[in-house]
């Protein structure tokens, strides 16, 4: 079992709505205009999620959680996402609820452009209590702001958005999948996902 919850969430004020604005040719009538700027954002989320479930990538800072039924190493278990910034905690679960904190001295981060791991400093995996699990709750992501996405991303997203707001009164039986320009974006951030999250 390996579940990945977003815990976090991406502040308004991070989106380029107004980038967006311009992309699209809204010009000053846009300004001001609460429900127009709504479903911006809305679209923005929506091609923000699609772009990080294809790359497997966080694009804005914030907080998640990894729940793991079993480990997939003896000593590190990679993550099923990057760029992490952070390991806040590592916790046991038993069957009945109960969690042990582990200190933080025990682990590390291993950091990696694509597929991150938590490490032990010495020794192995402490022992997942038997029908618990572990939880690992951690922060990804390139930055806060969106200039820290890189660029090739930040066009990914925007690209999708606008063609998002372009089709939003279709019936919804054209042609399913990523447009050519945004596949090509992406190509480079994907990562091969062997094993659920294993190395």
């Amino acid at each position: 079992m390996m579940v990945l919850e977003e815990t976090g969430v991406v502040p308004a004020a991070a989106l380029p709505v107004a980038a967006l604005a311009d992309h699209l040719r809204l010009g000053t009538a846009f300004q001001g205009d609460l429900a127009q700027a709504a479903m911006l954002e809305s679209l923005l989320r929506a091609a923000l999620a699609v772009v990080e479930g294809r790359t497997g990538k966080a694009l804005l800072a914030r907080e998640f959680r990894i729940l793991l039924g079993a480990w997939r190493g003896i000593a590190a278990q990679a993550l099923p996402l990057a760029p992490v910034s952070a390991l806040d905690e590592v916790a046991l679960v038993d069957s009945a609820g109960a969690r042990v904190v582990l200190e933080a001295a025990r682990y590390r981060l291993e950091r990696d452009a694509h597929r991150p791991r938590l490490v032990m400093v010495a020794g192995t995996l402490p022992m997942i209590p038997a029908s618990g699990r572990v939880e690992i709750a951690l922060t990804a992501g390139f930055g806060a702001d969106w200039a820290d996405v890189p660029a090739d991303l930040q066009q990914a997203v925007m690209l999708l958005a606008a063609q998002f707001y372009e089709t939003r009164h279709d019936a919804g039986d054209g042609v399913a999948g990523l447009p050519l320009t945004v596949q090509a974006l992406l190509e480079r951030w994907r990562t091969v996902r062997l094993l659920g999250g294993g190395a």
